[in-house]
């Protein structure tokens, strides 16, 4: 079940689909490494800048006035040496209230766009451009303009995972932690184009019941990689008694059934940041996680004494994993790989990512 908007937040939505004249609409308020070899390499990159390189990014960053923000499926250490880790939607809610005076974004490319787009005179960097994204690959901004074409008088909801030019074209943009509240909130009577994700497009239908969400069909390669095997399997062999479902894995849907005929264990589904929030409730045992495994590491610091297990553990995210210490430590030295995004294109993209930040209670962060 979703959670009840405030009268603010509603208004924000709103407000951010009122027409601005014509046809046009203002948003104005608002695949891997197996773990083995992901674990390995992550150790050689930490061995090869030797064992200081923490306290050498620590030094940098206080030189270079930077703040590092580490999404939740960053290595380890990399996620040890940030100043804030957490999911999409709080490190752009962080970005946009930052004042540093450059933005560090360990993650991949469109998280670095996102909060270059929130803090346009602001330097951000990110340690490798080459950190993509397959998910926000499956959809282009011609692709989403013919979308457009055919569905006039729909409302397009852009997940987070997105190119700056895809966002621009969008009325709102969402993360997997609000995007039940920011489609529940648009007008009953409007179609919605939800992009690019079809297994968070599903779980928001399903918890709507919006008949009229139509949805684009990418996927991240590695959620769509874990299936109900998977759980069914890890579920088995490790007795647990709890199952946390990231929204972008194909195993959602049939989880949640399984788990009402009592073929599985009680299942979450849950963002990354829901997923920190709720593991500090849970009491002990054993938990399945169903997300890029780099999440595990921010679950076992928040709660040591339950047992968390990967549905999969070869659901590494190459790109994620591209941040290593040598390329941070690269990152901070020379002040690269700065990103930069249209003036033009970042003044219609950052309508809708306000939007977007203004809805749902703030993810948990790990500081």
């Amino acid at each position: 079940m979703s959670r009840k908007l405030t009268s603010a937040e509603s208004a924000g939505i709103r407000g951010a689909l009122t027409p601005s004249g014509g046809d046009t609409w203002s948003t104005n308020a608002l695949a891997g490494a197996g773990a083995g070899e992901a674990g390995a390499g992550e150790a050689g990159a930490a061995a090869e800048v030797g064992t200081g390189w923490a306290a050498e990014v620590r030094r940098l960053a206080a030189e270079r006035d930077a703040v590092i923000l580490a999404h939740n499926y960053q290595a380890p250490e990399i996620q040890d040496v940030a100043d804030h880790v957490g999911d999409s939607l709080a490190l752009a809610r962080l970005a946009a209230t930052s004042d540093a005076g450059t933005i560090v974004l360990a993650g991949v490319f469109f998280m670095a766009e996102t909060a270059k787009i929130l803090s346009p005179g602001r330097t951000v960097l990110i340690p490798d451009r080459n950190a993509g994204c397959s998910l926000a690959d499956s959809i282009t901004v011609a692709q989403l303009r013919d979308w457009k074409a055919g569905h006039p008088d729909a409302v397009v909801v852009a997940y987070v995972n997105t190119s700056a030019e895809v966002k621009a074209e969008s009325d709102i943009c969402c993360t997997s932690a609000n995007a039940v509240e920011v489609v529940a909130a648009i007008p009953a009577e409007r179609p919605v184009l939800f992009l690019p994700d079809q297994f968070l497009g599903a779980h928001v239908r399903r918890a709507t019941g919006r008949a009229n969400l139509h949805v684009w069909l990418g996927e991240c390669h590695v959620h769509a990689g874990i299936s109900p095997d998977d759980l069914r399997r890890k579920a088995t062999d490790v007795m647990t008694s709890e199952l946390f479902i990231h929204p972008e894995c194909g195993c959602a849907t049939s989880a949640l059934w399984q788990a009402g005929t009592g073929d599985l264990p009680r299942a979450r589904v849950l963002s990354t940041g829901g997923m920190l929030a709720a593991a500090r409730e849970v009491s002990g045992g054993t938990v399945v996680v169903a997300t890029e495994t780099g999440m595990l590491h921010q679950l076992r610091r928040a709660n040591p004494a339950v047992r968390w297990e990967p549905a999969n553990d070869r659901a590494v995210c190459r790109y994620m994993k591209m941040t290593t210490p040598a390329a941070l430590l690269r990152c901070l030295r020379d002040g690269v790989d700065e990103v930069r995004v249209d003036p033009a294109v970042a003044a219609r993209a950052r309508r809708a990512v306000e939007a977007m930040i203004a809805v749902g209670t703030p993810s948990a962060v790990a500081e």
